[in-house]
């Protein structure tokens, strides 16, 4: 009987000893993942801010109030791939000015590394575009180097650095900083006496952007936990000179928004070391204690 019990004990234990990386590699991996059924509302704030106002025809001046809707899409998600629309809607407090302006996107990309992927009607304002870099998330187990990150703004990926190791509400995080540089990104019409030129009617301006970004990232789960946003957009004419601002900002998250996604972050980094480290250990050790007392058992077994 202590044989049999002894055979037992060495085959279920060598199962889990065998279990153990499979978890660790196979199971985990699968499992860790962005959602796709996602759905997040992150606020910002930026304080005296510039921008023109095609309605007063002049450039105005307040605190910005900033919400930002993000909703996974789960129709379109299939296989290694996800998709989020987002919306941000910017609205003037100061000067009870709703909406100076709206902004949606539609992405795809890679639920394991957070890159884009070119499917799914990409859009920026309905207009497609190329994705390229990381979307919405970072990978995991973040290094410290240089990722390309995409920029809804100008449309298209730029450098973000690593700058860093910083702590986010007691959490250990990346600091990466992204630099934008001058960039334009629409052409419209503007009475050219507002710009104090003397032509008659209107002229074309081109809006040119450009800005530094950084983001504050759990290195393990690839989460944002932080982001502050610095713009300069400036309105110019064909021959390149600037003739008003467009857009001055510094936009920063809330601190409620920053303490939700410290807390998701670190609910994510706990998830991750307990599919990747914990219950590997744990069945690895487990197994190699049912191999040695069966290995016991049939050596008394034999003793007898």
């Amino acid at each position: 009987m202590r044989r049999v019990i002894g055979l037992i004990f060495i085959g279920l234990g060598a199962f889990l000893v065998v279990l153990a990386p499979l978890v660790r590699f196979q199971v985990a991996t699968g499992l860790i993942a962005a959602p796709a059924n996602y759905y997040g509302i992150s606020k910002l704030e930026a304080v005296d801010a510039q921008y023109f106002s095609p309605g007063d025809l002049k450039v105005m001046k307040g605190d910005l109030d900033i919400t930002v809707t993000t909703r996974g899409d789960v129709t379109a998600a299939e296989g290694d791939r996800v998709v989020w629309e987002e919306a941000m809607a910017v609205n003037d407090v100061t000067n009870q000015n709703p909406l100076i302006s709206f902004t949606e996107r539609r992405s795809a990309f890679n639920k394991y590394t957070g890159e884009g992927v070119n499917c799914c009607n990409a859009n920026i304002n309905k207009t497609s575009v190329q994705l390229q870099g990381q979307i919405h998330k970072w990978p995991f187990d973040v290094e410290k180097k240089t990722y390309s990150v995409f920029n809804a703004t100008a449309g298209k990926a730029f450098d973000a650095t690593f700058v860093g190791e910083e702590r986010v509400g007691g959490l250990a995080v990346y600091r990466f900083e992204q630099i934008v540089p001058p960039t334009k990104i629409d052409t419209v019409a503007i009475p050219a006496s507002v710009l104090g030129m003397d032509d008659p009617g209107d002229v074309q301006v081109d809006r040119v952007y450009n800005g530094v970004n950084t983001f504050w990232i759990e290195p393990a789960s690839g989460s944002p936990v932080r982001q502050e946003q610095q713009r300069h957009d400036v309105l110019k004419t064909s021959d390149g000179v600037e003739r008003s601002l467009a857009f001055v900002a510094t936009a920063k998250m809330t601190q409620d928004t920053v303490d939700g996604l410290v807390k998701n972050a670190s609910d994510s980094r706990n998830s991750i070391t307990l599919l990747r480290t914990t219950i590997p250990l744990v069945l690895l050790l487990i197994g190699l204690a049912l191999v040695v007392t069966g290995a016991l058992l049939g050596r008394r077994r034999r003793d007898m």
